[in-house]
């Protein structure tokens, strides 16, 4: 199966479990990775037989900026549902990092993957 991705998909968005974090916009940066059979779309040069990444980009993006999670964990759960749900992906890898989360590091966050793998 093959796969499609998306990285570093930087999105300000409320974020956080203290006080201070809940009172302002902190960026996340997202990276995923989706199952796709692009075979067709190969063929056809046609964006129709194809997962439209523009479109998961916005859609993520729109909804990221509008929630307000405590967790990373959580963030992270919801936007592996929304690319399975709303656009027919069986398998989604999630990678959200928060930048400056933590002095010392780059970043933190977390990996998840959701769904049946294509590779196995």
């Amino acid at each position: 199966m093959d796969k499609i991705f998306l990285n570093e998909l930087k999105v300000e968005t409320v974020i956080g479990i203290w006080e201070w974090e809940r009172k302002i916009r902190q960026t996340v940066v997202i990276d995923l990775e989706m199952s796709a059979d692009i075979a067709k779309a190969a063929a056809t040069d046609s964006v129709e037989d194809t997962l439209n990444y523009k479109l998961v980009a916005k859609r993520i993006q729109q909804f990221v900026e509008d929630s307000s999670y405590q967790l990373v964990e959580t963030l992270a759960e919801k936007i592996a549902a929304i690319v399975r749900d709303e656009f027919d992906v069986q398998w989604v890898k999630v990678r959200l990092n928060k930048p400056g989360a933590i002095r010392g590091s780059r970043d933190v966050g977390v990996l998840i993957e959701r769904g049946d793998r294509p590779d196995g």
